[in-house]
């Protein structure tokens, strides 16, 4: 395997897992402590900008010199990054965790191969079986868990993931990381005051839900995003789109390693179709 695909293999995992750790936070903000869902998404997007700015401020040779290049592209995906993140914890007051992660993984799939087939990009049959059969796999997994989804949380879910896949498209295009994250990060901020402002009666805080927040924002989020970005040069979207279902597996596997649960024959039948139809897709030839 060449080093550079050995490269972007570590770093597509590495986001993978910030994703699973990013989602488990969010929900035990929310529903174990009863945190508001703006607080949250300011929270966690303030402190991800704070890191990002610091990250920048300590590597000075990535400061941007001509940040004028990608300016369009930047306030585009400061925008994406808003509705992704708002979307997420406000549809997660209603939805469980199962029905949530298949409205958001089956947008983002549709959006960023809908976007690519827009684009130029023509999928093989290799691929398009492998995302067959990715997708048939993540069904089978979330389909015993699967409720009757709230008309709210459904359409809040599809908004986050539609917004998360344009997002990841567009970091298919960036040349430094770490800027461009910092750039869409620090761009929400004007956004989150004005969520802010029309939210701030319906506050609630605590401490635990508070560093929750934090974590979420300068650890999975902002840390998470960078490495996202840096794989997603050497990703095509089908292949970013698809690899991405392997977060719930790693969820999965988290709670096996942390909350002392099984994994299931369903689980381990599920994870390997999965797994399967994700390596047809990375295996693929791009053009």
């Amino acid at each position: 395997m060449p080093a550079q695909q050995i490269k972007t293999t570590i770093l597509t995992f590495a986001a993978l897992i910030a994703f699973a750790a990013n989602s488990v936070l969010c929900r035990w903000a929310l529903d174990v402590y009863q945190i508001d869902a703006a607080s949250f998404t300011s929270i966690r997007l303030l402190s991800g900008a704070a890191m990002l700015g610091l990250i920048l401020l300590w590597q000075s040779n990535a400061l941007p010199k001509s940040a004028s290049q990608h300016k369009p592209s930047s306030r585009l995906g400061a925008l994406m990054l808003f509705m992704y993140a708002t979307s997420f914890s406000y549809a997660y007051i209603t939805l469980d965790a199962a029905t949530g992660a298949l409205v958001l993984f089956a947008a983002v799939q549709i959006t960023m191969v809908s976007l690519a087939m827009l684009s130029g990009y023509r999928m093989h049959r290799q691929e398009w079986l492998g995302l067959l059969l990715a997708f048939a796999g993540f069904i089978y997994l979330m389909l015993p868990n699967i409720g009757t989804p709230s008309l709210f949380g459904f359409v809040l879910m599809l908004i986050s993931g539609m917004a998360w896949g344009v997002y990841s498209h567009l970091g298919r295009h960036a040349k430094n990381p770490l800027r461009d994250t910092a750039n869409n990060f620090i761009k929400t901020i004007p956004m989150l005051v004005v969520l802010m402002l029309f939210t701030f009666s319906q506050a609630q805080l605590n401490m635990a839900g508070i560093i929750i927040a934090i974590l979420s924002g300068a650890l999975a989020s902002a840390l998470g995003y960078i490495v996202w970005y840096a794989a997603l040069r050497d990703l095509s979207s089908t292949q970013a789109s698809v690899v991405q279902l392997g977060v719930p597996i790693i969820a999965a596997l988290g709670g096996v390693l942390f909350l002392s649960e099984t994994i299931s024959m369903h689980l381990a039948i599920a994870s390997l179709v999965m797994l399967a139809g994700i390596a047809l897709v990375i295996q693929c030839k791009t053009e």
